[in-house]
């Protein structure tokens, strides 16, 4: 392996393997969740947006001031908590179930607090990844990660449709909560060699194994100034560069128009097409393939074409390909709706390794957690306002039309990247200086074309 592998930091390891567990419960809970909904409480289209929207609401709700506490947090103990809380949540749907006491709002409460869990999750794994590898390992690690979710699509949502239809949906979510547990105690175990050198034990470490003191920013005080001061530098920093605004407004574009079309496929599965939770797992387990595919080709595409014309041109040839998936139907077209998806979503995973990588290093250590908050609050609420639109669409319009709104976004969305100056860059830009004095982030040294 070469020196900027992200496999030498054994810290990185832990992440990734608890990251492995948390991914497959949240991919099984993906499937089984609305099919409960839709088979066991008669939900209507309008309820499965409902249950959607809750399930991502948390990032509009605290995903920015999430940035700013996680910077003031030690991140170990940040990602325990959330998963512990994860598994006790998904643990009361069965519980309830057995009892025959499961009721909607169940869900919707399960659904809405499984999600502000997850927020502080998301934000502390991205936010401690580069200091775990180091910058110059960013894109190997990113594409790690992305592989690896990817992989979780195709495991998890596939495992979770056969589990459905073998043993009942409440029996997945049985599972969903015991690897939301297993996750919290893979972080819990102390790193070979390194046990608990610091209190904040595993992840307290930089890439280059110098210590990292607990709940440090990697360079400035997180808990200068006030929590509305901090959130507004961490807006200002993604919304003022022209390249981060860019990769926001994409991928945004991207989650809300997927976010459309995935909250009604149970609908669509179930009752207009009559095939069964397998199917569906299949449907969603080719989109995680292709995630898959795309993450592991952008770095050696990227190489060959430059780091912003890959994500450029991934966009223009791919993107168009949505428009295929609401044609969906029995026989043949299901598996051409299924082709054009997994196209859909390996350009996906094409952005996914290449946009963050761009990100992370587009930003000094002390605004890490307020960029990828912001990052999400974007993302994710398009996610939540996607599901609030397929239900509302579904409802008045019917499942097709929404359907056809959602390709319609996954088609546009490349335009921001297309059009900004992340397309003319040939490489990533130099990692920035890990100390800034007087608060105040140099001008990045850029090496694009």
């Amino acid at each position: 392996m070469t020196d900027d592998s992200p496999w030498r930091s054994r810290d990185f390891r832990t992440l990734f393997t608890a990251t492995a567990f948390s991914q497959l419960g949240t991919n099984i809970g993906y499937v089984a969740v609305p099919l409960i909904a839709v088979s066991a409480l008669d939900a209507s289209a309008g309820e499965v947006g409902l249950l959607a929207t809750l399930s991502t609401v948390a990032f509009l709700l605290i995903g920015l001031p999430a940035g700013a506490w996680v910077d003031r947090m030690r991140h170990r103990r940040v990602l325990i908590t959330a998963d512990l809380v994860r598994a006790g949540l998904f643990a009361s749907v069965p519980s309830a179930w057995a009892l025959d006491a499961l009721t909607l709002e169940h869900l919707y409460v399960v659904v809405l607090l499984n999600g502000c869990a997850t927020v502080f999750f998301d934000v502390g794994s991205q936010s401690i990844l580069p200091r775990l590898v180091g910058r110059e390992g960013l894109v190997r690690a990113n594409a790690a990660v992305v592989s690896l979710q990817a992989a979780g699509n195709v495991a998890g949502r596939g495992a979770g449709g056969g589990i459905v239809q073998l043993f009942t949906a409440p029996v997945a979510v049985i599972g969903v909560g015991v690897l939301y547990l297993a996750s919290a105690v893979r972080l819990m175990l102390p790193s070979a060699g390194r046990a608990r050198r610091q209190a904040d034990g595993v992840l307290a470490h930089g890439a280059d194994g110098a210590a990292v003191p607990p709940g440090s920013d990697g360079g400035r005080d997180a808990s200068r100034g006030g929590l509305a001061a901090q959130i507004a530098e961490g807006l200002r920093h993604v919304l003022r560069n022209a390249e981060l605004r860019a990769l926001a407004l994409t991928a945004s574009l991207t989650n809300l128009g997927a976010q459309i079309v995935n909250t009604l496929l149970p609908v669509l599965f179930t009752r207009e097409l009559g095939l069964s939770a397998g199917v569906l797992g299949l449907y969603w387990a080719a989109g995680g393939a292709g995630i898959l595919l795309g993450a592991r080709c952008a770095r050696p595409v990227a190489r060959r074409l430059g780091h912003g014309r890959t994500l450029g041109v991934a966009g223009l040839v791919m993107a168009p390909t949505a428009l295929i998936v609401p044609l969906i139907g029995p026989g043949p077209w299901l598996w051409l709706a299924g082709a054009g998806w997994m196209l859909v979503t390996f350009k996906i995973g094409v952005d996914n390794v290449l946009g963050v990588s761009l990100r992370q290093r587009l930003t000094p250590d002390p605004l890490l957690g307020r960029m990828n908050a912001t990052f999400r609050f974007m993302l994710t609420g398009a996610i939540a306002v996607g599901s609030a639109v397929a239900g509302l669409i579904g409802e008045l319009a019917g499942l097709r039309v929404a359907m056809w709104v959602g390709a319609g976004c996954l088609t546009l969305a490349f335009l921001p990247v297309f059009l900004s100056p992340v397309r003319r860059r040939r490489e990533l830009p130099q990692p920035w200086a890990p100390v800034h004095p007087a608060g105040s982030p140099p001008k990045e040294r850029t090496t694009g074309a």
